[in-house]
């Protein structure tokens, strides 16, 4: 048995697991979550559930209408149903004398710097004072453009911005297998992946049940995000009897990804959280030195310029090979910065007519991925 994993766990559970795959929420199921965060929280675990199921507690509250999928309805019975599901939350807590608060976020809310710092500042205090945040996307008023879209990434957002120790993902799923399971008998359970690449991916099949938004592929997008924060990440079965406090004692259930690094320094975990703008290809020499560590990202080492940005807006780095290696805040707007392609330092300031300093992303602004 490995040791005991450390004290601030964020929980995310799945619509398929609030209703046990059938249409309704499940009380029971529900009350065992309850009964195992109340369980962790009296262990002296700090912890945050991040839940979905407002979309499905509005289509029961609505008697399952026969409604389009389109984004306005989803937002309707998200409404409809956010209230509910809260409200059987807080009765269920209620039984273990917990306090919970309700805590709507959007992309937005956590990719902009002032909200990013305001949502960790609540979060925390939450935590403080020993109440347990429940948190779920705001449906209701976010648009395309600042949705995250599913409450997997969601849920390693919010362990990123809060720097919580474990994040453990619950779903229909027992974990991640060689194989899908429902079609290949022999496929086995991958116990424990170091580093998420395209090969992880690969293994990744689609969501079944049609109730949620997720599947495998958005539990390893999470997952990548935040062990890429120092956030260590578990995907279980949300049925297994006692899962969340086997799992806080250190057992092995399910599929574990290790955290790639410590705790990034707080103000850069935002590099890692927030959309970035534009894409920076870099060639062989460059990529060693920013992956060894310490290097600032020089106009010399820059071989393409990708989408438009300004200056100070995040942008995504990329290796030879397309692998993404680094966010980071770029010193020139995309005009500039093609005109700086290949070119050396020395020769910004004639370039240009001004300059911003010689890195086209300083080492002080950047977040290491790879």
């Amino acid at each position: 048995m490995t040791q005991p994993l450390s004290k601030r766990i964020v929980v995310k559970v799945g619509t398929s697991v609030l209703t046990g795959g059938t249409a309704h929420l499940n009380r029971q199921r529900m009350l065992g979550l309850v009964q195992q965060t109340a369980a962790l929280h009296a262990a002296g675990h700090e912890v945050v559930l991040v839940s979905s199921g407002a979309v499905a507690a509005g289509r029961e509250r609505l008697n399952f209408p026969d409604l389009s999928p389109a984004l306005p309805v989803k937002q309707m019975l998200s409404a409809v149903g956010q209230g509910r599901l809260m409200q059987r939350y807080s009765e269920l807590y209620e039984i273990f004398d917990l306090v919970v608060a309700q805590v709507l976020l959007t992309r937005e809310d956590i990719g902009n710097r002032t909200r990013f710092l305001n949502a960790r500042d609540t979060l925390l205090t939450l935590i403080d004072q020993r109440i347990i945040p429940i948190i779920n996307e705001n449906d209701t008023i976010a648009t395309e453009e600042i949705r995250v879209g599913d409450n997997d990434n969601l849920s390693a957002l919010v362990a990123t911005l809060i720097e919580a120790d474990l994040l453990i993902m619950l779903t229909d799923q027992a974990g991640l297998f060689t194989a899908d399971p429902r079609k290949h008998a022999d496929a086995k359970l991958i116990e424990r992946i170091e580093t998420i690449d395209d090969s992880t991916f690969a293994l990744a099949g689609d969501s079944t049940t049609g109730l949620g938004t997720g599947g495998m592929v958005t539990k390893l997008q999470a997952a990548r995000l935040a062990t890429r924060g120092g956030v260590t990440t578990i995907v279980a079965a949300g049925n297994i009897a006692n899962g969340l406090e086997r799992i806080a004692r250190g057992e092995a259930v399910g599929t574990r990804f290790e955290a790639a690094a410590r705790h990034v320094e707080q103000r850069k975990r935002h590099l890692l959280i927030e959309k970035t703008r534009g894409k920076i290809y870099v060639d062989q020499g460059a990529a060693r030195k920013l992956l060894s560590g310490g290097a600032s990202l020089l106009p010399v080492g820059v071989t393409r310029i990708e989408d438009d940005f300004k200056r100070g807006m995040t942008v995504a780095v990329f290796a030879p090979d397309g692998r993404e290696i680094a966010h980071g805040l770029s010193s020139y707007d995309s005009e500039d910065a093609r005109k700086l392609l290949g070119a050396k330092s020395n020769v910004i300031q004639d370039t240009l007519g001004y300059t911003y300093g010689d890195a086209l992303i300083h080492r002080n602004n950047m977040v290491l991925l790879g």
